[in-house]
C-alpha cells in the first residue's frame, strides 16, 4: 500500500472511525444540547405555570418526551448512513434551541392566560419534525448509495 502524504493517512483514518471529524463533535454537540434542553425545558414549564400535581407530572412527561426519544435515537444513530446522522443530529440541535427559546420566552416574557396550550403544542411539533425528517434522510440516503453502487 502507498500512501501520498499525510492528507490520505487522514483520509483513511477517519474511514474506520465513523464519528470522527465534524460528524463526531455534532453528535456530542447534539447529546449535550439534548440532556440540556431536556432540563431547561422542564424548568421553564415549571416557572411558566403551577397547575395541580398530577398535571404538572402529565406535562412533564410529555414535555420531556421528544428529548427522550432524541436521547434515545442519539444511541441508535450509530449504524445509520453519515447523510442520516447528520440531519438527525443537527434537527436535535435545531429542535432543542427552538423548544428552549419557545419555552423562555413563555417563561419569561409578558403574562398570559393560557400558557399551557404551548407546552402542548411544542413536543407535538416536535414528534412531527422527528417523524417526517428523519425517514426522509433515510430515504434519500438509502437513494443515494443505491445510486453509487450502481454506477
Amino acid at each position: 500500500m502507498i500512501i501520498n502524504g499525510p492528507s490520505e493517512i487522514t483520509a483513511k483514518a477517519s474511514l474506520g472511525r465513523p464519528d470522527g471529524g465534524f460528524l463526531g463533535l455534532l453528535h456530542v454537540v447534539a447529546l449535550t444540547a439534548v440532556v440540556a434542553g431536556a432540563g431547561g425545558s422542564l424548568a421553564l414549564m415549571l416557572r411558566a405555570g403551577h397547575p395541580p400535581f398530577l398535571l404538572r407530572v402529565l406535562f412533564a412527561i410529555w414535555v420531556l418526551s421528544p428529548f427522550m426519544v432524541l436521547a434515545w435515537a442519539n444511541v441508535a444513530s450509530k449504524r445509520w448512513s453519515v447523510l442520516t446522522r447528520a440531519t438527525f443530529y443537527s434537527l436535535s440541535l435545531v429542535l432543542t434551541l427552538g423548544s428552549l427559546a419557545i419555552y423562555g420566552y413563555i417563561a419569561f416574557g409578558p403574562p398570559r392566560a393560557k400558557t399551557a396550550f404551548v407546552f402542548v403544542v411544542v413536543p407535538l411539533a416536535s414528534w412531527l419534525l422527528i417523524a417526517i425528517v428523519v425517514p426522509i434522510a433515510a430515504m434519500i440516503s438509502g437513494r443515494l448509495s443505491r445510486r453509487g453502487d450502481g454506477a
